[in-house]
């Protein structure tokens, strides 16, 4: 009986496994990262620069007391007087990096390293949730716990596991990553 049952299973998930492959999981972690955090990211990012088209160019002061609090604080809350280096290219980088990246692995281009640098991005952003924005406990959670609503613990190591498959397999065959890769196999050398 137990044996009869062991082959079922692996014959079913075998068939699963290999009618999937290659292309479900890297199509299914874009998808869940798109309907999941993509808007969160590119509504976080529309708060750090200006109002209509050429506002996208604009990074205003919001982006700096996000993201370099402390320099702005040092500086008298005079964002002019904070510097350019390093503040003001840590503040353009993380801004226009949350517009980019996000970006890139929705449309499966670049995704690799793309979510590698989402990757880093959500740690410095946890990281700058903790201590300087002072997140509490209560908000930041911890692993363990046997509560899963930590907003930073809990939800982000889910957000980190979802990009870690994706630096590690890639996007899938159906991503431009692919059709970047079977164009660069097919062009002559």
């Amino acid at each position: 009986m137990f044996q009869t049952i062991n082959a079922l299973h692996a014959r079913v998930f075998s068939t699963v496994e290999r009618l999937l492959d290659g292309w479900f999981l890297g199509l299914a972690a874009r998808f869940s990262f798109f309907a999941v955090l993509y808007f969160y990211f590119l509504n976080s990012a529309r708060t750090k620069v200006g109002d209509g088209v050429f506002g996208f160019f604009n990074v205003t002061d919001g982006a700096y007391y996000q993201i370099a609090l402390p320099a702005v604080e040092a500086a008298g809350g005079d964002v002019s007087a904070v510097s350019f280096i390093p503040w003001g290219i840590i503040v353009w980088m993380g801004t226009y990096s949350e517009f980019i990246l996000p970006l890139l692995i929705v449309i499966g281009l670049f995704t690799r390293i793309a979510a590698l640098g989402m990757i880093g991005f959500v740690l410095v952003q946890s990281y700058v949730d903790i201590a300087v924005h002072k997140v509490g406990p209560e908000t930041a959670g911890a692993w363990f716990d046997r509560f899963s609503d930590g907003l930073i613990w809990d939800q982000r190591t889910l957000w980190v596991f979802l990009l870690l498959y994706l630096v590690i397999r890639g996007a899938g065959v159906i991503s431009l990553d692919a059709l970047l890769s079977r164009h660069r196999t097919a062009a002559p050398s």
